[in-house]
């Protein structure tokens, strides 16, 4: 609602004539002398509405539909295909399988999922791993490996903006989840 005495919008004034129940002359040249600010704008919708539609009921010609079909897969080769994020459709449940997977803390599994941790520290071994259990290959980790955005606006009072963490070791995220050292030694190795 706009304050008692403010003009509608724009978009307030369309909506109305768009409505109106005669649509006719009348009709717009009330509206024209009440908002003359808008008059291109409701001189084109009244066009547009008066327009009669044309129901074509034949069906294309081969030629016709031979054209339409060059021309969509020629557009369809000019846009390019947007890289999946492998990340974006796991849900929790998923991720709590995927932490048994790799037998490793539920911490750890948050670590990677937020991109805390860093990409050449991953052993491929493990990325691997990770990768499969994530049904997902290791090109599409690797390019999706960007520091994630910050997803959750916290409502605590601090003097700086929320920034995402610097990114860690993959060792250094075991060892703050408390992975046992041998543990540790038998994630990080190359080789099985």
């Amino acid at each position: 609602m706009s304050p008692a005495g403010a003009r509608p919008s724009r978009e307030s004034v369309l909506d109305a004539f768009a409505v109106e129940s005669e649509p006719g002359r009348s009709t717009l040249e009330r509206y024209l002398r009440l908002y003359p600010e808008y008059a291109g704008e409701l001189i084109d919708l009244s066009r547009e509405l008066s327009r009669e539609s044309c129901e074509d009921v034949a069906p294309l010609s081969a030629a016709d539909q031979a054209l339409i079909d060059a021309a969509w897969s020629q557009h369809a080769k000019a846009v390019p295909a947007a890289a999946a994020d492998p990340f974006a459709a796991l849900t929790v449940d998923d991720w709590r399988t995927i932490a048994q997977r790799l037998d490793v803390p539920r911490q750890v599994v948050t670590a990677l999922r937020e991109r805390r941790v860093s990409l050449v520290s991953i052993p491929r071994r493990f990325l691997t791993i990770l990768a499969e259990a994530m049904r997902s290959s290791v090109a599409q980790l690797e390019s999706s490996w960007e520091p994630a955005p910050l997803l959750v606006a916290r409502s605590y009072k601090a003097d700086n903006k929320p920034a995402a963490g610097e990114q860690v070791t993959f060792e250094q995220v075991l060892i703050d989840a408390g992975v046992p050292a041998e543990k540790r030694a038998r994630l990080l190795a190359e080789a099985d």
